[in-house]
């Protein structure tokens, strides 16, 4: 089920209605939102909740097994290390197995050595990495005693499978969503305000934003050899905010849903095409996955608590890592690298210059540029079929002038949401006060929600097209 679908406009009221009804009464509450969370989850393929089933009891019960073995450090360990295992098995054998053999192939045919190992016939089950990687946080989180292990399975089981954040995230930890299914949660006309708000510019940069611009994405980037430079470097830069439209929004969705029925799940995205720096960028991008990958990760890796080249290689290493979660194809793992150079430049370039800055307004905005350029640039391969089709695109932008190929309805359209996105994006970076969603004036605000709800319905592509993280 899509949140843009109109499946789930009618599911959301049913469950928050119910949900409502059922507030003084937590456990039955739980039994709701998990046959829901449940419901919309088959609702794309009733066979991926045998896969999801799966996660959830290996980690359950191996939560239960760390907390027995408390005092035993290698026993934890051992039990520790058999749990990821068995639950990083599930995303191998369905994301990755195929690429790997794949890999495997090649590398061999070009020594000449035959390799007859058989491809699996399975299809990516819609958000396994993200919610392995969750139950897989909460895991390493109970061997750390950061968090208890999680005695009722009806509570644990919806941890892992809470419908706005189950398909796409934002990852979540256990230390902040556990509390929140255990607590009542009242009827505020404020959080029902908020959500609603949250939800409705969700919609907003996903069908008037994104869609919009993917039209126009879609047609240059699948026929690469028929545009010149000058188209694909419009595809580009379009291509760069489709993507944050399409997912930021799908988490605002998740997050005003989430709220509306009294949850308060952190925000996955900060403005990032705000961002003066590579390493700020990635505190402002897919939050829940960049601070997955610092705390189990780049921590355990050593951090920046090493030799100065470790360091730098740690960094490699997480953005290589964070590439291929992004999917099983080498243009994912040459973003990840990109990445990890523009991240070993800046800590370089800061150890050179002992981490000065400048903050006057001339240089901030250039910066805003350089950091917006270098991550379109990373963008290409990312969407690319190949890597060679990658530099084929950026060949064509530097060395291919020319009229540009032009769809003028989606382009008129989309520039112009382009442009209410950016006023408010600036709005809420540099003048806060403004609150151009969330007026203090009641008039105001009520109109503003109006015309928004207008504009959604007359020019969003209302045609329930995929969110563009729902492959990964």
């Amino acid at each position: 089920m899509l949140f843009n679908s109109l499946d789930f406009i009618v599911f959301f009221p049913i469950v928050a209605l119910i949900y409502y009804l059922l507030r003084n009464h937590n456990r039955l509450n739980n039994l709701w939102l998990l046959i829901a969370s449940y419901y919309f989850y088959m609702n794309l393929k009733p066979a991926y909740a045998l896969i999801l089933i799966a996660s959830t009891l290996i980690t359950y019960f191996c939560g239960r097994l760390l907390e027995t073995y408390h005092e035993d450090t290698k026993l934890k360990k051992v039990a520790l290390s058999v749990c990821l295992v068995l639950n990083f098995s599930i995303l191998f054998i369905f994301k990755y197995y195929n690429f790997i053999n794949g890999s495997v192939e090649s590398l061999l045919s070009l020594a000449g050595i035959r390799w007859d190992v058989p491809y699996l016939d399975v299809l990516l089950p819609v958000g396994i990495s993200f919610f392995t990687f969750q139950s897989a946080g909460y895991i390493i989180d109970v061997y750390r005693k950061t968090v208890p292990a999680e005695r009722n399975f009806l509570t644990y089981a919806l941890f892992v499978s809470f419908f706005p954040v189950i398909l796409a995230g934002p990852i979540q930890r256990a230390k902040n969503l556990i509390p929140q299914l255990k607590a009542q949660h009242p009827i505020l006309y404020d959080n029902v305000i908020t959500g609603l708000r949250m939800m409705l510019w969700g919609y907003f940069m996903k069908l008037c934003v994104a869609d919009r611009l993917g039209t126009y994405v879609d047609s240059v980037f699948d026929h690469i050899p028929q545009h010149n430079g000058v188209s694909l470097a419009i595809a580009s830069v379009f291509y760069s905010i489709q993507i944050y439209g399409d997912f930021a929004g799908y988490s605002l969705v998740a997050l005003g849903c989430a709220r509306m029925m009294g949850f308060r799940l952190p925000d996955n995205f900060l403005r990032p095409y705000f961002s003066t720096t590579i390493k700020e960028f990635w505190k402002r991008w897919h939050i829940g996955l960049s601070s997955w990958f610092g705390d189990y990760l780049y921590i355990p890796l050593g951090g920046n608590r090493v030799k100065y080249w470790h360091y730098l290689l740690n960094l490699m290493i997480v953005f290589l890592v964070s590439g291929l979660w992004h999917g099983a194809a080498w243009t994912f793992v040459f973003w990840g690298a990109l990445h990890g150079l523009y991240q070993i430049v800046e800590a370089v370039k800061r150890k050179l210059t002992g981490g000065a800055s400048t903050t006057n307004s001339m240089p901030r905005f250039i910066s805003i540029m350089i950091v917006f350029l270098l991550v379109s640039i990373a963008w290409i391969f990312f969407r690319a079929e190949t890597i060679q089709d990658g530099f084929t695109i950026v060949t064509k932008i530097l060395t291919q002038p020319g009229a540009p190929f032009i769809q003028a309805m989606p382009m008129l359209l989309g520039c112009l949401s382009l442009a209410i996105l950016f006023a408010k994006d600036f709005a809420d970076e540099f003048h806060p006060s403004w609150k151009m969603l969330n007026a203090d004036n009641q008039v105001v605000s009520v109109l503003t929600t109006a015309v928004l709800i207008t504009y959604i319905l007359l020019f969003g592509v209302l045609d329930s097209s995929q969110f563009i993280y729902f492959q990964f």
